[in-house]
């Protein structure tokens, strides 16, 4: 396995997720503001599977879109002039979403993200997930660069 472009400290850095919300490891491939590869462990003791599907465990659908949409975040909060201390990445669409293989604990999901527009502070992304070289997972997402609240 290879070592890791950013590995979970700079993660948790950069995202304010936190587990069991937090569904990004480590990045392998990076090149800022253009493109990312991801990887997200996926392990049974993870709290959905418990209910999604007890005797059959599967990653929901939902989730493996939020890890992609957490990979689009780490690409766009690399970008050397990002203060992760003052910004946060909002994810704001979803749209042509296909579920192509189930995704089981066990696997690695490798989730492979694209810009394909920068509009200010939106940027439109394509968004692989991966499991063995087979898409399991796509979509086309859209998120905003937004300033944390002053509290």
């Amino acid at each position: 396995m290879s070592q890791p472009i950013i590995n979970i400290e700079k993660i948790l850095q950069s995202l304010p997720h936190r587990y069991p919300l937090l569904l990004v490891d480590k990045v392998i491939s990076l090149e800022v503001n253009k493109k990312i590869v991801a990887i997200k462990n996926v392990t049974f003791n993870e709290p959905h599977f418990a209910g999604h599907f007890p005797n059959h465990p599967i990653m929901p659908g939902v989730l493996i879109i939020e890890a992609l949409a957490q990979a689009g975040a780490l690409m766009v909060t690399a970008a050397p002039d990002f203060k992760a201390e003052e910004k946060l990445v909002y994810f704001m669409s979803i749209d042509g979403a296909k579920f192509r293989k189930p995704v089981v604990p066990g696997d690695v999901l490798e989730l492979h993200v694209e810009a394909v527009q920068n509009r200010g502070a939106v940027w439109k992304l394509s968004a692989v997930a991966m499991v063995d070289g087979q898409k399991v997972a796509e979509a086309q997402l859209a998120a905003m660069i937004v300033d944390k609240e002053k509290k």
